[in-house]
Parts: C-alpha cells; sequence; structure tokens
C-alpha cells in the first residue's frame, strides 16, 4: 500500500492515517478502505495494492473498485444513505454496520459518532467476523478524534492529492 504522505498534518490526522493503513495491511483479505464526511465527501484513503499474477509479477491494475478512492467513498456514502433512509422508515433506529455480501468480494459500511462513515472493500473469502471486529476497534479509536478541524484538514489533504 501507498499511504498519501503525512507531512504537514497533525498528529490527530497522522494517528488516523495510521489507523487505516493498519486495517488495510493487518487484517487479512482488506483490499481498501475510506472515510467519508457526513456529507459524502472523502476523508481518508488507501491505496489499493497492484494485484500480482500467479508468477509474483505485479499487474499494475489495483484490487480496489475500479481502482480509484473515489468508487469506493461514492460507495460509502450511498449505501450509508440508503441504510439510515431504510432504518427511518422501518422505526429501526440508528444503522450501526451494513454488508454487502458479493461473488467476487465484500463492502462493509460502518458508522463512525460524527455521521462519519467507515468503509472497507473485501476479498470473497474474507472472514467477515475478523473485518468487522477491526473495523468496530477503528470506529472506537477514531470517532473521539474526528472533530470538525481534524475533518477538514482531512478533506484539504486529500484535494491535494494527486
Amino acid at each position: 500500500m501507498t499511504a498519501p504522505s503525512t507531512y504537514g498534518l497533525s498528529t490527530q490526522a497522522r494517528n488516523l492515517q495510521w489507523l487505516l493503513t493498519d486495517l488495510v495491511e493487518e487484517v487479512p483479505g482488506v483490499n481498501s478502505v475510506t472515510v467519508v464526511s457526513s456529507d459524502g465527501l472523502l476523508l481518508l484513503s488507501s491505496e489499493p495494492a497492484a494485484v500480482r499474477d500467479d508468477s509474483g509479477q505485479g499487474t499494475g491494475r489495483p484490487k480496489g473498485p475500479r481502482g480509484a478512492s473515489a468508487d469506493l467513498a461514492t460507495i460509502v456514502s450511498g449505501l450509508g444513505s440508503l441504510t439510515t433512509g431504510a432504518a427511518a422508515l422501518m422505526d429501526g433506529g440508528g444503522v450501526k454496520q451494513t454488508m454487502v455480501a458479493m461473488e467476487h468480494g465484500s463492502v462493509f459500511v460502518m458508522a463512525i459518532s460524527d455521521g462519519s462513515l467507515l468503509g472497507v472493500h473485501a476479498a470473497p473469502d474474507c472472514d467477515m467476523s475478523v473485518v468487522a471486529y477491526h473495523m468496530a476497534l477503528f470506529v472506537g479509536r477514531a470517532g473521539h478524534v474526528l472533530t470538525p478541524e481534524v475533518r477538514s484538514e482531512l478533506r484539504q489533504s486529500m484535494e491535494k492529492t494527486p
């Protein structure tokens, strides 16, 4: 994974980037991770690693959805909005987690305390309970740090990332 530069970021923003990087690198089956704000703007994103062929050579094609962090952010934002609306219609309370299992992968979305969302794109053979557990750890650690100031700082840093 190629992490975005953390130069010039506050300690809180660097810690959030570190937590995100750790989630991707330490949890088997996780391809990419994103955090979006309550209004759907990309705050944090991992860069998916290049796919390796059977010989171990890089094919250059990223493992994430269409290779773009913005794609996963859009999906996460849309799923979050859809499930929040469904929960309101059914008087179900707040949505804690959404999981979509597909033939070739899974997408997990988990709410962060401030209305932001954590999204994970994972391999089809991932251990869903392990992914959900590590997402919950991230949310627990990130929820109190994701202040309006840090969200603004992260948003600005993502706009500067090529």
